[in-house]
């Protein structure tokens, strides 16, 4: 199991990268075809773009980091770095999002009356094309993990497939004689970024602070008391290490029973969390009733 989940850590860490390649790939082509075709939509998506490489990174290292085995100062290992990276990406996506949100406003105060060539509306719709799939595929890849930081990342990735959406709005409209489209567009984008970013903070405290799903809890109960020698549960609790759930419980059981026995319905409690609901690790004590 612990092998295992080493073993997700390092396909996690092919999400972060190949993010970090597209934004650099796509960045330097936003910010290229925005000056050519004197764009301020694209351009600005393009630098956007390069405040989300730090971001990529920030999830990369929390993954590298997460890797690291237990030594004295952290005896559970270091598996909550991944989740500290996900809030660390929260930062910088919030970031973008209230910076994006007050440039289209001030934009609106401000508007440029030249329209930019058409082909940096394609540019942006080529690079949202590009960045979805990148989405899908880091989406795939955290659910297949169970990885919190790759879908922090594949998160960013549909922002700013989002963002450049609305850079491809905008220019479209200005080649129409609506500019108020692309500051309307921006204004949106911006909102839908520091709501996913608000969502990936909300998520990574949760964890942090270790808290867990109840409904989980009452799942991990019900196949407990399937058990045989188990006549109740007094307690049960659960917290995350990254992407590895830790299960602490309390059981009842007959107080004639023998400690052969008792350790027999353990390790039978112990398998059922661990082989049906891949529970990374179990904790049991035992209670005679």
């Amino acid at each position: 199991m612990e092998e295992q989940a080493y073993l997700d850590l390092k396909r996690g860490e092919r999400g972060a990268i190949i993010s970090i390649i597209a934004y650099i790939c796509l960045s330097s082509l936003k910010i290229l075809v925005g000056v050519a075709a004197d764009s301020e939509a694209l351009k600005a998506d393009g630098f956007n773009n390069a405040t989300d490489i730090v971001a990529s990174i920030a999830v990369l290292i929390g993954l590298k980091l997460s890797q690291r085995p237990p030594d004295d100062n952290h005896p559970y290992g270091h598996w909550k770095a991944e989740t500290v990276a996900s809030m660390a990406a929260s930062f910088i996506m919030m970031g973008v999002g209230i910076q994006v949100t007050i440039q289209a406003i001030s934009s609106v105060f401000n508007r440029i009356e030249e329209s930019p060539d058409l082909f940096a509306a394609w540019t942006g719709l080529f690079c949202a094309l590009v960045m979805y799939f990148v989405y899908r595929y880091n989406k795939k890849l955290a659910r297949e993990i169970n990885s919190q930081s790759v879908m922090a990342a594949a998160k960013d990735n549909l922002s700013d497939a989002w963002v450049s959406v609305g850079a491809f709005v905008g220019i479209i409209g200005a080649q129409f004689g609506l500019p108020w489209l692309d500051p309307i567009a921006a204004i949106i984008v911006g909102l839908i970024i520091c709501k996913t970013a608000w969502d990936i903070f909300r998520d990574a405290s949760h964890h942090l602070t270790d808290g867990f799903d109840q409904e989980q809890l009452e799942a991990y109960k019900a196949s407990i008391i399937k058990c045989n020698g188990v006549k109740g549960v007094k307690d049960i609790k659960a917290r995350n290490y990254g992407n590895n759930v830790v299960v602490d419980i309390v059981i009842l059981v007959n107080s004639n029973l023998d400690l052969k026995k008792a350790h027999d319905i353990t390790t039978e409690v112990e398998d059922i969390l661990i082989n049906e609901h891949s529970v990374y690790d179990v904790i049991v004590h035992v209670e005679p009733n």
